[in-house]
């Protein structure tokens, strides 16, 4: 009787044992790092959540969502991939290139989504957009720079010359100001540049390069992101206006910004992740470039420089501050 007692125990363990596996197999783990918190990447982040959420995964039930951010340093992104890696989630997320290729370089076998990254291949994550080889893929969020440019001659009559603060660390934020250098130059506009190796640096740099230019171009580089006030305090100061290149910065002060909804963004990264835990392969998911994109304008900021928005301009916002 007793040996049949111990055997029907071990049998209700085992059982137990397996329903737990069972049940933590059930459980998605997601794993996602970030290079620094601004809003842009914020809302990605959050649109990810949401969507991943609008697909059937619940945070706490059957998600597990890790998340972390690298404070803006590289080397901090490297021991944050590390840990992750090392905690065999079933998807990692890098939210901006650092983050990014912080993960892709520490594992093979793990497959990595990357999202807000402006230059896939240049960040040598991805050798072929539409097959991506070995265990990354992604959404680029490339900005249409030329776009820009000529939202800046729209808004300033006899734009001569843009400024530009980036950090040249940042593969994305040099790839973006070559194609600024480019749109300008076709149209026979000079780029004044300044650097930033830390958001510390912005205000700074931009104060160094406004009196001499017309405009100020805020690049969606995380440096400059993460330390938009000061670039708008610099502006502010020589009297000067900022396009930006991420509708966030309007809140900030800029005065017009085409560029994507972050948030949307997220969203259609989800889309990668779902792909991935259904067993879908990296392979199959080619890079696309994130879909949609926003006017937004600044009537605060515009009656503090004396500009007046071309009616052409205003009919083509999405959202206007007041």
């Amino acid at each position: 009787m007793k040996g049949k007692k111990l055997l029907i125990a071990a049998g209700i363990a085992a059982s137990f044992a397996l329903s737990s596996v069972s049940a933590f197999a059930d459980v998605a783990k997601v794993a996602v790092s970030q290079i620094v918190e601004h809003p842009a990447l914020d809302a990605a982040r959050q649109g990810l959540l949401d969507g991943l959420k609008e697909k059937g995964y619940v945070e706490g039930e059957n998600l597990e969502f890790t998340y972390q951010t690298a404070q803006g340093n590289p080397a901090i992104a490297v021991q944050i991939a590390k840990q992750f890696v090392g905690e065999q989630p079933d998807v990692l997320v890098g939210i901006a290139t650092p983050t990014a290729q912080a993960l892709a370089a520490s594992t093979r076998s793990i497959p990595v989504v990357f999202t807000a990254v402006t230059d896939p291949i240049g960040a040598k994550l991805v050798k072929n957009m539409d097959k991506p080889n070995g265990n990354v893929t992604g959404l680029s969020d490339l900005s249409p720079v030329a776009q820009h440019v000529e939202l800046m001659q729209e808004i300033i009559p006899n734009l001569k010359s843009i400024g530009v603060v980036f950090n040249p660390g940042e593969s994305n934020a040099v790839a973006l100001v070559e194609l600024l250098r480019e749109a300008a130059k076709a149209k026979g506009i000079e780029v004044v540049e300044g650097t930033a190796l830390k958001s510390a640096d912005v205000q700074s740099a931009a104060q160094i390069i406004a009196s001499k230019v017309d405009v100020i171009y805020a690049p969606t580089d995380n440096t400059v992101a993460s330390a938009i006030d000061g670039l708008v305090n610099a502006a502010n100061q020589a009297n000067k206006p900022i396009i930006g290149a991420s509708t966030t910065y309007i809140e900030n002060g800029a005065l017009a910004a085409l560029g994507f909804d972050y948030y949307q963004v997220g969203i259609q990264t989800a889309d990668y992740v779902d792909a991935l835990l259904k067993g879908t392969k990296v392979a199959d998911l080619p890079v696309n470039v994130a879909k949609g994109s926003d006017l937004a304008l600044n009537q605060k900021a515009a009656e503090k420089l004396g500009i007046t928005f071309p009616a052409a301009v205003l009919a083509r916002a999405t959202s206007i501050e007041k």
